[in-house]
């Protein structure tokens, strides 16, 4: 596979994440503080307290960078692709960095599970930030 197509995919992939994870923390706040990532391994609610308006802000916040990563990935505009997956990488660092230092709540089950699917988070971003050198700059436009 080409580097537009696995760099398409991934957009994608992390569009759809990224909107599904923020029209639930915006429209349905204390469901996903209850019950995310599924309702028999909830993580959101061991650290708590809970805030509607926090958890709302958030899923605004993430709802924004879906719609950077959706125009990434229809347009693959490399400046905009680099943007994005920039500004993607930016916060699942620190997502990642802050729940891996605060595991204390967790069965070691979730702890594990926790990790890897926010480690992938950050892998992922940073596997096709590089892949971006190969799409061609879109000539300036006036």
């Amino acid at each position: 596979m080409t580097a537009r197509l696995w760099l398409r995919i991934g957009l994608w992939f992390l569009t759809i994440m990224q909107g599904a994870v923020g029209l639930w923390q915006l429209f349905l706040p204390h469901s996903f503080y209850a019950d995310a990532p599924v309702r028999s391994h909830h993580w959101v609610d061991l650290l708590p307290p809970y805030n509607e308006h926090l958890m709302r802000d958030v899923g605004e916040l993430t709802l924004a960078v879906a719609i950077v990563l959706c125009v990434a990935a229809v347009t693959l505009d490399r400046l905009l692709v680099r943007v994005g997956l920039s500004a993607y990488l930016l916060y699942t660092v620190a997502h990642f960095v802050f729940h891996a230092t605060h595991l204390q709540a967790f069965p070691t089950g979730d702890a594990v599970g926790q990790t890897i699917a926010l480690g992938i988070g950050v892998v992922l971003p940073a596997v096709l930030l590089p892949l971006t050198v190969r799409l061609r700059p879109r000539a300036a436009r006036l």
